[in-house]
């Protein structure tokens, strides 16, 4: 069945809950290459269901990195048959991981926070305020519950660290803090989820970002910069997928710097792009000009091609969207 936004159910989370309280066995997906805020939210809800008296399980993703993984190990399965099935911080479709798109056309609820959501679930929980997903199931776990548990405040901790960078990027509201400090105060080990997040890096992480750092390219007067990241240097780099999380904000932090674009080769040799930008120009935009999306200062896009073809394609794609 396809669906557009039109023709979803959009919902409040109080209607959510009520929705929630009224069934069970549920199955929650996440995205592709999936991040701590699709996971964290897919974890947080999935507990929280539980809490509730119901069965819920979050469907395995094997592109989990380790990171990750002990944090979701006790939500997995990978043969429950479902009565209702709920997508977290999934855009399309076409995010869907490969053992998940048995389920295109059959996601009864989907919860997120992209304008770009495509309206492909029966029923949508949207709020395009939220930094990240992970806020919304703090308001829908509340809702259910009538509190949150220390468990549950954990997982809905690293989806709202996660997305925020650590509450340093620009999508961070007072909202996102409030929430934060409510997630604290309910048990959230917020010091420990950040040092283990953020202060602590492999060797093959401080690698391949020496690799990124002496591989940009500038561009319109330096407000644009452009790394290309190459098999070559991942394996130069010795790194995996968990050493690769959130490279894209890496050169983002240089001064003047407008536009940062990191063009990341894949094992099949097709390019995912990164674009990370400050208020003058909308990322989401500049993706969407190739078939991506996401939000106005952070988006992303799948191409079937090479990486220097991809990095031609998406440069020409900021010179459309920022004249």
């Amino acid at each position: 069945m396809d669906r557009t936004i039109d023709k979803t159910r959009m919902m409040s989370s109080a209607e959510v809950a009520k929705w929630l309280s009224e069934r069970d066995n549920f199955l929650i997906l996440t995205h592709l290459r999936p991040d701590g805020d699709t996971l964290g939210s897919a974890a947080g809800l999935c507990s929280a269901l539980r809490e509730a008296g119901k069965t819920a399980y979050v469907l395995r993703n094997k592109q989990t990195t380790r990171r990750y993984e002990a944090y979701m190990t006790p939500y997995w399965s990978e043969d429950f048959r479902p009565d209702f099935v709920i997508s977290t911080d999934i855009a399309t479709e076409n995010l869907f991981p490969a053992n998940a798109e048995m389920f295109k056309g059959r996601v009864d609820l989907s919860i997120d926070h992209h304008p770009s959501n495509s309206g492909f679930a029966e029923n949508t929980l949207l709020d395009s305020s939220c930094a990240a997903c992970g806020e919304i199931l703090y308001r829908l776990a509340m809702d259910l519950n009538g509190r949150v548990s220390p468990e549950t405040a954990k997982l809905l901790f690293i989806a709202l660290t996660t997305d925020t960078g650590c509450f340093r990027y620009g999508n961070t509201t007072a909202d996102t803090h409030r929430i934060a400090a409510a997630l604290i105060d309910a048990g959230a080990p917020g010091a420990e989820i950040n040092k283990k997040l953020f202060r602590t890096k492999s060797r093959g992480r401080v690698l391949i970002e020496s690799e990124m750092l002496n591989n940009i390219e500038f561009s319109r007067n330096s407000q644009i910069a452009t790394v290309v990241v190459t098999r070559e240097m991942i394996d130069r780099a010795g790194a995996d997928e968990d050493d690769l999380e959130d490279i894209a904000a890496i050169h983002g932090q240089i001064e003047g710097v407008v536009v940062s674009i990191t063009v990341r080769e894949l094992e099949d040799g097709s390019s995912k792009v990164s674009v990370r930008t400050n208020k003058l120009v909308d990322a989401g935009a500049v993706c969407a000009e190739l078939g991506g999306g996401g939000h106005a200062m952070a988006a992303g896009v799948s191409l079937g091609c090479g990486v220097w073809e991809a990095k031609e394609k998406i440069l020409a794609a900021v010179d459309k969207v920022w004249k």
